[in-house]
């Protein structure tokens, strides 16, 4: 496998990190960067999830704080990330990578519905699988959604690619004195409410014994090293740290 540390994982994308430098929208040249990446790792044998967020379109829980209904709000976050999955697809085919986006919520004219037993056949045949519309239901976050589709597929990872290079203890822009962890426990992140994931996608992983690696997606060849099992940014995994 080219040297690769796993043999499925699922990566976690945040809407922002389509922005690129812009404050909301899809940036195609950032895109474009990552989706290179995530070709070469795929290239190489690594069997790959994607699951994509929507907030630099849309964001419910944004839209629920200015008097939205909280499940209508969160119904539009989930076709937000459908268009983000759609832009992802593309630039990963023009990298020449064969994919598939499925989506929690049924659009058979523009992607193929989740079905856990089609999504592993993908992955078997070098297919990057993209997830999208999250859970499919209102009240979960798309941190949650990664979870439960990597213990749905049997990924042995979720490799959260961010914006900054790991877990802090507070905010690495507010305070320059912030410390960053080189490992943490799950049982920790969760008590000290610290920026992982969500709750509910925290204890998931936890319950499951899945780790998580949070690293910066745009620090050219981090996706290679991470999936190469090269130790950058945080590892969240169960036990004392």
């Amino acid at each position: 496998m080219g040297g690769l540390a796993y043999r499925r994982a699922v990566i976690k994308l945040s809407g922002e990190a389509l922005a690129g430098e812009q404050p909301f929208g899809i940036e195609p040249g950032a895109i474009g960067v990552f989706a290179g990446e995530i070709a070469e790792v795929a290239r190489l044998g690594l069997q790959t999830v994607l699951v994509i967020g929507g907030g630099n379109v849309f964001r419910g829980m944004a839209a629920q704080a200015s008097g939205m209904d909280r499940v209508a709000a969160d119904h539009m976050g989930m076709l937000a990330t459908v268009m983000n999955a759609l832009a992802v697809q593309d630039a990963l085919e023009r990298q020449g990578c064969e994919t598939r986006v499925m989506t929690a919520i049924t659009m058979r004219e523009v992607a193929e519905p989740y079905i856990r037993r089609r999504a592993l056949r993908h992955l078997e045949k070098g297919r990057v699988v993209i997830c999208a519309a999250g859970t499919g239901n209102p009240y979960f976050t798309t941190d949650t959604a990664a979870a439960l589709r990597a213990m749905e597929l049997k990924a042995e990872v979720i490799l959260k690619a961010t914006k900054v290079d790991g877990v802090y203890d507070k905010d690495p822009q507010k305070h320059p004195d912030a410390k960053r962890f080189a490992t943490v426990s799950f049982q920790e992140a969760l008590e000290k409410h610290l920026k992982v994931m969500d709750s509910t996608a925290l204890s998931l992983c936890q319950d499951n014994d899945l780790p998580i690696v949070v690293f910066n997606l745009f620090t050219p060849g981090n996706i290679r090293r991470v999936a190469q099992g090269e130790r950058i940014g945080t590892l969240v995994q169960g036990g004392m740290p």
